[in-house]
């Protein structure tokens, strides 16, 4: 039986019950570093994804099971409060979600039918007409054969075998990261590396969004303050009106024509 890379037993670490915590901490560590490399091996493939994504318009839905299912629902949560996605813009299905935490959710990975009507399985997918991709750690897995755009992180046998919680998970939630913040960027929910597309929810965010006005135009607080009241708290639409000196309506109007902060302060 072939076991996946992610499976396998790093032969190295066959004693890592002997050494000093330290040690064991800084094997965790090590193997935690050599996760970037997997991802550096994968940017092509991460941007390819985006780039396909980003042409379309339409929800994204993520699925999966396990560590992985985890890092999709901590990813797509911070779709709406980071870039004012609405809500049913991004999906994340876990496989198993309703029921508690334990052996039923882990038998849940297992269950075909459930990964169709509950997880929207890439077979599903695929039957739907839906742009594909997949994000996998084991090399040939057939996930990454069936879908359109694969992204293969490969980040080798796990420091304790086959707990994929540990490389893998990391591995994930990195790509994961990469993808939605540059399928953002594309879309003109920054302006630079500023969140010009946050949502202002909180006394501390407002004091971002001043932060973020009075860096991206180069004004001061008053003026920052100003915009964003008439903005109604719409970061974006106070930029165009400091950058481009015009009112909140006429702002929407060229964030609506324009698509971006800075193609609508032109």
């Amino acid at each position: 039986m072939t076991l996946p890379r992610t499976e396998g037993r790093d032969a190295r670490l066959a004693d890592l019950d002997q050494p000093p915590t330290v040690e064991v901490v800084r094997a965790l560590n090590d193997a935690d570093a050599s996760v970037v490399c997997a991802l550096r091996s994968a940017e092509d493939a991460i941007a390819a994804l985006v780039d396909a994504v980003g042409s379309l318009r339409g929800r994204v839905v993520y699925a999966g099971a396990g560590s992985a299912g985890q890092m999709a629902v901590a990813d797509a949560a911070e779709w709406g409060p980071t870039f004012s996605v609405p809500d049913g813009g991004v999906v994340a299905l876990l496989a198993g979600a309703a029921l508690p935490p334990g052996v039923e959710r882990e038998a849940a990975e297992d269950d075909a039918a459930a990964g169709a009507a509950e997880v929207g399985a890439l077979e599903a997918a695929l039957r739907a007409g839906a742009l594909t991709g997949a994000v996998v750690c084991a090399p040939g897995a057939p996930l990454a054969e069936l879908a359109e755009h694969p992204v293969v992180l490969d980040v080798g046998p796990e420091v304790i075998a086959g707990s994929t919680r540990l490389k893998a998970a990391t591995a994930q939630k990195l790509c994961l990261n990469a993808f939605s913040t540059a399928l953002m960027v594309r879309r003109g929910r920054t302006y630079g590396n500023l969140m010009s597309g946050m949502r202002v929810a909180n006394a501390k965010l407002r004091e971002r969004a001043v932060r973020i006005c009075c860096d991206g135009a180069g004004c001061d607080e008053e003026a920052a303050r100003g915009a964003l009241a008439a903005a109604g708290d719409a970061i974006e639409v106070a930029l165009v009106m400091l950058l481009a000196g015009v009112d909140a309506d006429a702002a929407r109007r060229r964030l609506a024509a324009a698509g971006s902060v800075r193609e609508a302060a032109r």
